[in-house]
């Protein structure tokens, strides 16, 4: 099982469509927990959050590393709102997570639409953790450091009405 960290930067409806996205994922296993991440405050965030069962944590900038903390599992899988695991995606990320150690650390999922200048900055990227990562959670609390990423069949969007 994985937890999945979404850094909310869009508001509760960009939230909302990421967290109904993992739906499948819940019931097929993959998804143990959720954990939103906002730099602020908020009492729709909070609302939305406790109605899917998931932890609230502000946090500055929507820090990877805080939800990192509040995760219950090892593995975690980080989105923006508003970002959409396209079909096939449980499949991908529950097989390397049964076959990969931490010292692995770092999975990127691959985005659609990218664009010339997204794909160069993929062909090129450092081990930064960002989203559409699947990370170990030692990783994101420096415990251990990230190899190369590993390129996941997996494909990610964002919502077109989120940018």
């Amino acid at each position: 099982m994985i937890t999945v960290l979404v850094r909310v930067t869009h508001g509760p409806e960009a939230l909302a469509a990421t967290l109904s996205a993992l739906v499948p994922a819940v019931a097929e296993g993959l998804v143990g927990d959720a954990v939103i991440l906002t730099d602020k405050q908020d009492d729709t965030l909070m609302k939305v959050a406790d109605a899917a069962g998931a932890t609230l944590v502000v946090a500055e900038r929507g820090s990877w590393m805080e939800g990192a903390r509040a995760a219950r599992r090892d593995w975690l899988l980080c989105l923006d709102d508003g970002d959409i695991p396209q079909e096939g995606w449980i499949r991908v990320l529950d097989r390397f997570v049964a076959l990969s150690k931490p010292e692995q650390g770092l999975a990127r999922m691959r985005r659609r639409r990218a664009g010339v200048a997204r794909a160069l900055t993929n062909l090129f990227a450092d081990v930064k953790v960002r989203a559409g990562d699947l990370v170990h959670r030692r990783v994101l609390l420096n415990e251990v450091r990230a190899r190369m990423p590993v390129r996941l069949s997996a494909t990610i969007e964002r919502d077109p009405v989120f940018g």
